[in-house]
């Protein structure tokens, strides 16, 4: 009985009764196929013929190779075919059959044929209902076209017999075959349109060379692969190129089916979580809460109301439909809940209505500011042309200034003159470029920049924004925000400002940015150039006298519960306070002295104690202690070589004494006191030129060299810098070498050069005053300094006499007693 063998490619149903009967092809046919099957038989030897006639009819094949010992049924419809087939059935029924080069050929010759092909035995011919005729061919040996003899009525041909080398009896050519059987055993395993029963038939097939053509007609391969695997002569190289396809095939279903089971598991927990969230939407319901659905309702009716640019409704529409289509339960659900909400609460179109009654605006800055008038009146003409010319182009101002001088106050006046709202931003620490800029969405935790947040808690598009300590803003590997402000503080760019997190441009044109900063020194001078640099020096004693008894007092009174009736500082007490307990340019220090003052009076009319409403001197001692700071004061009848010159600080102005010693030597100069190099650079050109000049000083130019110089300057644990002691330098010398003193109750700054000439310096209101509280009568400066003098108040420099002048000449001839 003949072994049968079946390898359906698609969905047929298999009886395992077939691998032990005679196999009959027929009755393929009577099974539910989507497309035919390749079958392969291993016949008797009854069935085996040897004998071929010498000319073949030939059967070309569009998409199909036929190796030996495989079944194929073949729908033919080409009259060629049909009269090659008949032909042949009607002799010895043996046909060649030959894959063609080009499937979309119609009507092949023999010159569109590959040159090998297979004898096939005519197995069957069945006439289909369709009238297409169907024949079951069975492949037996390979054979090459030798001639082709005729094309008419059909492709007839003489050929040569093609016999395989023969079959190596060796251990690598078994392990060879078995690796072919097993791998496509786990092809089949991994294939689930493939029935598992095509395992057990793979096993029962004995002939090593029978499997390999078995397995080669079923690979999955182009044609033309499959051509080169029936012109392989040699069996082994054959078996080795189908494992090569084998396991290509194996990798790419294995990736396959690792994709699939992906797939798979993501569906079942998206199922999963769908259905979770059904079941809290229910409960959220029944409990009475808002479910997800409203919620996005809520938003697009909040959006219908809302004022904003048309790019803004564009993506907002954009969100909603995303968001709609999103599982609540995952991460990115409530991002996009946080951005809609942002879209929303941003004031895009929402201003507040200015007040431009500058007389009001001028009342509120006097109220609230004592002194400080070229500020306010800058700032009135700032709110000037942004009334006539109803935009923001004009320039973004930065107030400069010490701290504790009312800069940040400054823009809280503004805001409440033209009634808008305030809004303050502090620069400080800030290293970061997404403080300013906005994060990207494309994390958890991301958030939009402190700008457009500002903005937000404002809930106007025109506040006054307070850029506050500018001049702190860090750097980092994160980025440089203070470039990222370039956009924002820029009246040309800043309408389309872009955050990384909003991703739709805002318009910040119509907000008034006001900076403030301590020192310019550290601003960058891109950003530094878009501002208008507003200087706020410090105050005078006098002023903050007055802010004391206009501001500070009355607010620390009532911030201490205490009444008008419960406690009195007099302009003396202020003043001692001022003087003797506070060293800075503000008026923060004084405030918590007064604090302390409110605090101390408190407690005794809390416990009902008698006290003097007055607050006398002693009181003070009482309460603050000791003096903390002692101010400079003139000594009458300094000697030869003592000058005092003025000196700007970060808290104020102070005299400065500089002191001159000569001794027997050689030109050495000595100079102490923790001097910076610019001052001891103004000695250096001091001396240089009293040796040039000394002879209108009469003083003796061997002198110069026999005499050593040792400048001091007191206080030495405070770093001095600077070049305005220049004229002062200049002064002590010429002092101490011609034995003159200097003009009593006089002192004096400016910066001197080899040439003779005397330049200007700044921090001269500082600096006056700081003589005014020493005492001081007469004071020396530079003649382009005059202008600073006149905008001191009258009332401040009362009592001091001004000498300009040009020449370090004309210092010593007024100076030199």
């Amino acid at each position: 009985m003949a072994q049968s063998l079946i390898l359906p490619l698609i969905q047929m149903k298999i009886n395992t009764n077939y691998m032990f009967e005679k196999f009959n092809p027929l009755s393929l046919l009577n099974e539910d196929v989507e497309f035919l099957p390749l079958v392969s038989i291993e016949e008797d030897d009854e069935m085996q013929v040897t004998d071929y006639p010498k000319t073949i009819p030939i059967l070309p094949l569009r998409n199909t190779v036929l190796f030996p010992g495989v079944v194929v049924p073949v729908t033919v419809g080409r009259d060629k075919s049909v009269k090659a087939i008949k032909d042949a059935a009607n002799g010895d029924k043996f046909i060649g059959v030959i894959a063609q080069k080009e499937a979309k050929n119609d009507d092949p010759e023999g010159k569109d044929l590959h040159q090998v092909g297979t004898i096939a035995r005519i197995v069957k011919v069945l006439k289909m209902p369709d009238d297409h005729t169907t024949v079951i061919l069975h492949g037996r040996d390979r054979f090459a076209v030798q001639e082709i003899l005729t094309e008419e009525p059909f492709i007839e041909a003489t050929f040569d017999l093609l016999e395989d080398f023969e079959t190596p009896d060796d251990k690598e050519f078994e392990a060879l075959v078995s690796s072919i059987r097993d791998m496509a055993s786990k092809i089949i395993k991994l294939s689930p349109n493939l029935p598992s029963e095509i395992v057990v038939m793979l096993k029962n097939i004995d002939s090593p060379e029978f499997l390999i053509h078995f397995v080669s007609s079923n690979l999955n391969i182009e044609l033309e692969e499959k051509q080169q695997l029936l012109e392989i002569d040699d069996i082994q190289t054959r078996a080795e190129k189908v494992l090569h396809y084998l396991h290509t095939e194996l990798q790419l279903l294995e990736l396959k089916n690792k994709i699939q089971s992906k797939v798979n598991h993501n569906l079942e927990k998206q199922q999963r979580d769908y259905f979770l969230h059904q079941q809290i939407k229910t409960i959220q319901e029944e409990l009475g809460g808002e479910n997800t659905s409203s919620e996005i309702d809520n938003y697009k009716l909040r959006a219908k109301k809302k004022k904003w640019p048309e790019k803004a409704q564009k993506v907002f529409d954009k969100e909603i439909r995303k968001i709609q289509r999103m599982n609540p339960a995952v991460g990115e659900y409530s991002m996009s809940l946080n951005y809609l909400e942002l879209l929303l609460d941003l004031p895009w179109m929402d201003s507040s209505k200015d007040d431009f009654n500058l007389k009001r605006a001028s009342k509120i800055l006097d109220k609230d500011h004592y002194g400080l008038e070229k500020v306010k009146n800058r700032i009135l003409e700032y709110l000037a042309v942004l009334k006539l010319k109803g935009d923001m182009k004009s320039p973004i101002l930065c107030f400069v200034g010490p701290p504790g001088v009312g800069k940040t106050s400054l823009g809280r006046s503004i805001a409440n003159s033209l009634k808008r709202k305030y809004v303050r931003m502090s620069l400080g620490g800030v290293h970061d470029e997404s403080e300013i800029r906005g994060h990207r969405r494309t994390y958890m935790g991301s958030m939009p920049g402190r700008v457009i947040q500002s903005i937000k808690k404002s809930e106007t598009n025109n506040p006054v924004f307070i850029l506050d300590e500018i001049d702190k803003v860090g750097q980092s590997h994160r980025g440089d925000p203070s470039s990222a402000l370039l956009e924002v503080l820029d009246p040309e760019q800043n309408s389309a400002f872009h955050d990384n997190y909003l991703e739709v441009d805002y318009d910040l044109s119509k907000v008034m940015f006001i900076a403030t900063a301590n020192s310019l020194s550290t601003i960058q001078p891109a950003l530094r150039d878009r501002m208008e640099i507003v200087r706020i020096s410090g105050y005078s004693m006098e002023e903050k006298v007055e802010i004391a008894r206009k501001h500070l007092v009355a607010k620390q009174r009532e911030a201490h519960g205490l009444k008008p009736n419960q406690i009195k500082i007099s302009k003396k007490i202020l003043e001692l306070i001022i003087n003797k307990y506070t060293r800075e340019s503000g008026v923060r220090e004084l405030e918590r002295k007064i604090a302390a003052v409110m605090r101390a009076t408190a407690k005794s009319v809390a416990m009902e104690e008698e006290y003097d409403v007055r607050i006398s001197v002693a009181d003070i001692e009482r309460i603050l202690g000791k003096h903390n700071y002692e101010r400079g004061l003139y000594e009458k009848n300094n000697p030869a070589g003592v000058v005092i010159g003025l000196a700007w600080t970060s808290v104020g102005g102070e005299i400065l004494f500089i002191e001159t010693s000569l001794s027997k030597g050689n030109g050495k100069l000595t100079l102490t006191g923790n001097l910076g190099n610019v001052m001891k650079e103004s000695v250096s050109t001091a001396l240089s030129y009293l040796k040039a000049h000394g002879d209108t000083l009469n003083i003796d130019p061997e002198r110069f060299d026999k005499t050593d110089y040792h400048i001091h300057v007191p206080e030495g644990a405070i770093p001095k810098d600077g070049p305005s002691a220049g004229v002062a330098m200049l002064s002590a010398l010429a002092s101490a070498l011609t034995g003159r003193k200097i003009r009593p109750f006089t002192a004096m700054t400016g910066e001197i050069t080899l040439r003779g000439k005397v330049l200007p310096v700044g921090g001269i209101k500082e600096k006056i005053l700081a003589a005014k509280r020493a005492g001081i009568k007469h004071v020396m400066l530079c003649k382009m300094n005059q202008k600073d003098v006149e905008e001191i108040n009258p009332d401040f420099i009362k009592g001091i006499e001004f000498k300009y002048v040009d020449r370090m000449s004309e210092v010593l001839k007024w100076v030199l007693v």
